[in-house]
Parts: C-alpha cells; structure tokens; sequence
C-alpha cells in the first residue's frame, strides 16, 4: 500500500477543534500512516503561539524567576484541548513535571521550544492510537549544527519498518552532544520531508490555514488565483523572493527522493491545493504563462562606472573581493561594457557604507561611484515562461502604463525566472500590474 506522510502546522493543531478536523482528515485515508504534528498556533489573532509562551517562560527559568505560573498557563493551554478531545483518562502532568525540573536544571533554550510539539505529540498520538516516536530518538544532528542525514535516515527507517502508523513531533531532534537540537521556525516542514524521504512515502501531505500557494501575496493582490502546480525549482525561486508557505529547506529531502508535496488546507479538505512536483514531471503548465509572482523590499544598488572597464582585467572580481571581504553577499549583478551595478541587500551596509564606498575606491578607481537605496525586487517566475515570446515585453509594459520606473532587468539562464528592480514606494503596484496583465488578462 502508498504511504503518505501528513504534517499539520500550528493553526491547523491550535485546539481541540482543529485537531478534531485534523484527525478526520487522517482517517478518511488509510494511506496516511505518519504523522508529523506542530505545536498549537493560535487560536486567534491576538494569541500566543504555544512556543513563544515556552520561550518566555524559559527565559524566567534562565533568569532564576518563578516561572511556575507561566508553566501552569501553558499546562492549562493543553488540558483545554484534552477536555476538549473527551480524553477524561488522559493527562500530561508527568510531562509537566519533568518540563519543570528540565527547566531548573537550565536544559537550554531549544529543549524549552521542542516542547510544544512533543506535548502535542503525546496528545495526538493518544487521540489517535498510534504510536508516538521522540523526534529526538529518530533525528540527529551533527556538531555543525546540520542535518546528519544518513543517521537520521537509518534512524527512522529502522524505528518505523514494524510500524503501521505512527506520530513523530516535528520542529527538533538529537543535536551530537545529545541535548535537544531544533530546526529553524517552520522546521515541522522539514520534519515531515524527513520522514517522507526516509519511508519512501509516495506523496507529501503538508496541511496548513490555506488552499496551497497564490500566484501573488493576498495582502497585495486581493483574492489571488491558487497554483494548482508547481515544481521545486519554481517554488526555491518564490521562496527566496519572499513567498512563505513552506520552510525552504523541506524541499531536499523529498526532492532527492521525487517525492512531490501537496499543500493543504486544513478548514477546506475538498480544496486540491497545489502539487509541488519534480523538475522533471510530466505537468501541465500554468494557464497564465506565469507561476507566480514574489519581492522583497529594503536592497541597494551599487553603481560603478569607469571608462574601458571591460578591458580592466579583475575589475568585477576585484569590487566582489570587497564584499567578499565585508561578508556582504550580492544578490544580482547586471553590467554593460562601462559599468556594473551590484544589488545586496541593505541591512549589510549599516554603518558601513562610507568604508565600503573607500575601499571600492581603493580596489578599482572608479570614476562614478553612487549608491541608490529603497530598492525593491520582483521576481516573476513560471516554467512556461521559456516557451513564450514577449514575456519580458509584456512586463515592461505593464510597468510602463503605470508610469513605473525599471531600474534593473535580469533574466536567468534556465529562462524561468525575470528578476526586476523598482523603487519601494512602486513595490505593491508592479506587483498589481505584473498580475493584471498575466493572470487577470487571462482569466477576463
């Protein structure tokens, strides 16, 4: 029979009642024998997610602060939702009580934050009746702080071979000195990619608040079309410019494997959401040429200008050793045969930028050295961009129509992705434009 691993993040968790939803849409399929959990989000907008209440709690307990009642509330958090799951047999009062003392004893900060999805684990596992896996039995980290792949992959294979179901919290694992180590925010994803990856599952269900990915933010771009499918080089391309629906790094373990993903919506399970498949799938294409549309604000441009420039053997190398040296990455680098401009992002530069602008100088001699701020970048991205003419064109002109200026354009080799720079005060509109003319145009 098929595996699917199923993660379900914070908001899809945050009570009983969602948790309810989420055990549903479990058993409806017997496929769906891992499951990976997050800790509770919020239940409103105004809550607190239950890792930043440990969080703040751990910090009370590393100060030498009472903490107990910051502990109780987050106690009181989760006998909200066994109550509320009619678990009258059920209780985490031991887990609490060895919290407690992990806590006296100082057990460090990403121990306090693995707790949310550990207690919630338990919870689920309970409700469920499978089998609970401690993440930090099954995944290991090396004393580099990543990912020992091979170990964890043994691991888990190993653990899970007699195991018709289980629930293996996400978000942490085993660092090499044996504490608790946990991934970066939304490490649940990379968790679920794990386990996915190591159980050679034949799809990737990751459940979350929305309908799969949008072709533009919905802050933006107001009721945004959903992408139905997208591949993975699509999607690290979106994800670098800003789009956030899944952690970047849940990619890998199941990109090796060609182990597509699917994007749930917890509150609307008869919604498809959108498929993340391999590069090399045999998928349909975006009806709007495009897949999706992403920015980010807050860069700078660095412009260079020097007469015969491109005759100056080491002149770009040179001007990169500077950043190089200021561990400044660049993030693009459009020149013509006199000059060069280099955009990096501009928290780098702070308190910074007149030594750079001296050793620019000092490397290269140039004879125009400015620096534009309130950059802002677009990346328009989509596999059937390379087998469309005028793609570029129709972007300039639905800037130009609103009076939009470009101050950069840059198209990758692999033709799926244009990269444009415009002011930040135009950021929202290119946006708005750029969706009009490939998406609202299309659908009219």
């Amino acid at each position: 029979m098929a595996i699917k691993v199923v993660k379900f993040g914070g908001s899809s968790l945050a009570d009983a009642h969602q948790i309810q939803k989420a055990a549903a849409i479990i058993k409806a399929d017997p496929q769906r024998r891992y499951v990976v959990p997050s800790a509770p989000g919020k239940r409103f907008s105004k809550d607190i997610k239950v890792t930043d209440m440990l969080y703040s709690c751990y910090a009370l307990a590393e100060q030498g602060i009472d903490f107990s009642r910051e502990l109780a509330d987050i106690q009181a958090r989760y006998d909200e939702i066994i109550a509320g799951l009619g678990m009258k047999e059920f209780s985490l009062a031991d887990e609490f009580a060895v919290i407690a003392e992990n806590f006296q004893k100082r057990s460090g900060k990403e121990y306090a934050a693995s707790r949310g999805e550990y207690l919630n684990g338990k919870i689920i596992s309970a409700y469920l009746g499978f089998p609970f896996v401690d993440a930090a039995d099954v995944i290991f980290f090396r004393s580099d702080g990543v990912l020992d792949d091979m170990k964890t992959e043994i691991a888990l294979r190993e653990r899970l071979k007699t195991m018709e179901n289980a629930v293996i919290p996400g978000f942490y694992g085993c660092g090499a000195d044996g504490y608790v180590k946990c991934f970066s925010r939304g490490g649940s994803d990379v968790t679920g990619s794990i386990v996915a990856g190591a159980v050679k599952a034949s799809l990737y269900e990751n459940w979350t608040d929305v309908s799969g990915f949008l072709v533009a933010d919905p802050r933006i771009v107001e009721d945004p079309a959903v992408i139905r499918t997208i591949t993975y080089t699509e999607l690290r391309e979106l994800s670098y410019m800003g789009a956030s629906v899944l952690h970047e790094a849940a990619i890998f373990p199941v990109r090796s494997a060609g182990i597509p993903i699917n994007i749930r919506n917890t509150n609307a399970p008869d919604e498809p959401g959108t498929m993340i498949v391999p590069d090399s799938a045999d998928e349909e294409v975006s009806a709007y040429t495009i897949t999706g549309i992403a920015g980010k604000k807050n860069f700078t441009s660095i412009h260079i200008h020097k007469d015969m420039m491109n005759s100056q053997i080491g002149f770009c190398r040179d001007v990169l050793g500077v950043l190089a040296d200021r561990q400044i990455p660049m993030e693009h680098m459009p020149s013509s045969i006199d000059s060069m401009n280099v955009i990096v992002d501009s928290t780098y530069l702070n308190d910074i930028e007149d030594e750079l602008r001296r050793e620019i100088y000092k490397a290269v001699q140039p004879d125009v050295l400015e620096m534009e701020h309130g950059i802002a970048l677009l990346a328009v991205v989509g596999r059937g961009m390379c087998r469309t003419r005028g793609v570029a064109a129709r972007i300039f002109a639905a800037l130009a129509h609103a009076r939009i200026n470009v101050s950069m354009i840059d198209q990758g080799s692999s033709e799926l992705n244009v990269i444009v720079a415009v002011k930040e005060t135009d950021f929202e509109q290119a946006i708005r434009c750029i969706y009009n003319m490939f998406v609202n145009s299309v659908s009219e």
